[in-house]
């Protein structure tokens, strides 16, 4: 699999050449993380950091929200590694502080180890200073205490000229049970595909900066098929995680799906590409592409508009959707459309209203007794939450993202009530509430 990398310097994604002489100054790195982040999880790097020269932490702090991100550079004890686990790194990267005392402290799962090489040499502080290890007897230094390592060669690093393929089945096998991550001179996709077989996965920074490398060819490269006409199934999944229908990608297809950051498939029909929505108006913005385990099937996640996927208006090819999700987006659409004097309309419009509702409501289901009346007072909770969300413009999937984000924290805090807290007064099911008169 790729890892995409953004490499941060003064604010800016650039690229160098052997992590001294620069090459490329990409400038602004948030649509780089929009767009890198449909491969999955990208490696960034604060250079100044490491170099200490400075921080990139602003810049960093608006790319884990963006994006799924693996945090390094510059990360020389726990409590920096903390700091960006609670922040929604994915996972941090450490070099010179991937020692015993200090991973102890971290989740082993969410830790990787920077091995950084120049001639089997491990190098430290920027690649600046040689340490006399090798990468070998550093794995064993760290063997149980990390869940992956980035293993970069440092001497092919930014030169386009391939990376050292030899090396990577022992270092695979050293690793153990921790996954392997090679950067430095991953030029083409079959480098990705062959990494792949090897079960290691590669970080991408300049191949994919200088156009070398297509990002739809690299995604695609470990894929493998049985089928005569060479097509990966393909499953569409909303943000919501729900199947919306199956279809058929092809590498051409993969490719201007990613380019154009829209649902592209390959019409078998036609025997050409089907771009969603061109005639129906439904389009879909594609947030991400995963490969199943067996790199046989793909995954896209979209944002869909309109109807649904369905040809059939319905937002998917087995019917309309429901819970909380199809919830969410009825009251989207009732935003703009309520019939004058409905109970969603008047939420809509009487903000004082709402307040009281929700206060109302969390006060019943704190004072609920039994699974029913619980299951009753939580249903009128999250509809009137609901409510407030899409009057702010707030989508069901952005309050996802968030808790998802939240659920990345190592850190904990308390959690004890505000004093000022009060507990609403309790009523029974019988009261007044908006999804008896009008919620769906």
């Amino acid at each position: 699999m790729i890892v995409p990398s953004i490499d941060l310097q003064g604010g800016a994604a650039v690229q160098l050449v052997g992590g001294e002489r620069l090459a490329i100054d990409a400038g602004d790195p948030v649509p780089i993380a929009r767009r890198f982040r449909l491969a999955g999880e990208i490696a960034v790097i604060d250079l100044d950091a490491a170099m200490g020269k400075g921080s990139n932490r602003a810049t960093i702090e608006r790319l884990v929200r963006e994006a799924p991100c693996r945090v390094g550079g510059g990360i020389r004890d726990a409590e920096t590694a903390l700091r960006w686990l609670d922040a929604g790194a994915r996972k941090v990267i450490l070099g010179t502080a991937a020692t015993p005392e200090i991973l102890s402290q971290l989740p082993k799962d969410r830790v990787i180890a920077a091995l950084d090489a120049r001639d089997g040499e491990v190098v430290v502080e920027g690649w600046q200073r040689r340490t006399g290890r090798g990468i070998h007897e550093r794995m064993r230094e760290l063997d149980g205490l990390v869940g992956g390592y980035l293993v970069t060669f440092v001497e092919r690093e930014g030169r386009l000229g391939g990376t050292n393929m030899d090396q990577v089945k022992d270092l695979v096998a050293a690793a153990g049970s921790a996954r392997v991550t090679i950067a430095g001179g991953v030029t083409t996709p079959e480098d990705i595909a062959q990494l792949d077989r090897l079960g290691a996965d590669a970080q991408v920074g300049m191949a994919l900066y200088s156009g070398r490398m297509d990002l739809g060819d690299a995604i695609a490269a470990p894929l493998r098929t049985d089928r005569a006409d060479g097509l990966w199934p393909t499953v569409v999944v909303d943000e919501q995680g729900r199947a919306l229908g199956l279809v058929y990608s092809s590498a051409e297809s993969v490719r201007e799906a990613v380019r154009t950051r829209r649902g592209v498939y390959w019409s078998r029909s036609r025997q050409s590409l089907w771009v969603k929505g061109e005639s129906s108006g439904a389009v879909q913005e594609l947030l991400a592409i995963d490969l199943d385990c067996d790199r046989d099937a793909l995954r896209f996640t979209v944002r869909q508009d309109g109807s649904g996927f369905c040809h059939e208006g319905t937002w998917t090819c087995w019917g309309a959707d429901q819970g909380v999700a199809g919830l969410a987006r009825k009251l989207a659409e009732r935003a703009q459309q309520a019939p004058d004097g409905s109970y969603t309309r008047r939420l809509f419009q009487d903000p004082e209203l709402l307040r009281k509702k929700l206060l109302e409501e969390a006060g019943e289901l704190a004072a609920a007794q039994g699974q029913d009346d619980v299951a009753w007072e939580t249903a009128d909770v999250l509809y009137f939450a609901l409510v407030a969300a899409t009057r702010a413009g707030v989508s069901l999937a952005r309050v996802e993202a968030e808790l998802d984000r939240r659920a990345l924290a190592i850190t904990r805090r308390k959690g004890d009530a505000k004093p000022e807290a009060e507990a609403a007064p309790a009523s029974s099911p019988a009261s007044e509430s908006g999804s008896e008169e009008d919620a769906p």
